[in-house]
């Protein structure tokens, strides 16, 4: 039972001293009384008013470039279009030609059948013996 109370007091001690090691690293704040230009990180963040308005003056026009390809977007994307369109009609004419092919060569061979009962029908039996 000793070896258990060790084992949970040294677990309960290093969650304290992780605990308060993390909040004394997050709550240390240098002090800087004096107003001076600000360095590191915080210069990339703050930046005078002017420099501020024309980086946002360069930032709002686009270059030639960017209408050039949204250009060749517009005219890739009406080909692909086209190409849809017309894949998509000669698709349509090409299973309206299976079907009739289809249905003449069902309709020539009902034909046919039906002339190869009526040569061997002979009187005696009903025709369609299948439906009776």
């Amino acid at each position: 039972m000793s070896w258990t109370r060790v084992f949970v007091l040294s677990l309960l001690t290093t969650l304290l001293i992780l605990t308060f090691s993390s909040v004394v690293k997050s709550a240390a704040v240098r002090d800087d009384s004096k107003p001076g230009h600000p360095k590191g990180p915080a210069r990339q963040v703050f930046m005078p008013e002017s420099e501020a308005t024309n980086f946002f003056k360069r930032r709002s026009r686009r270059s030639t470039r960017y209408y050039e390809l949204q250009a060749e977007q517009r005219v890739r994307l009406s080909a692909d279009k086209l190409r849809r369109d017309r894949n998509e009609e000669r698709r349509n004419e090409w299973e309206n030609y299976v079907e009739e092919e289809r249905d003449e060569q069902n309709e020539r061979t009902r034909e046919t059948n039906e002339q190869l009962r009526e040569y061997h029908y002979d009187g005696l039996q009903p025709r369609y013996y299948w439906f009776h």
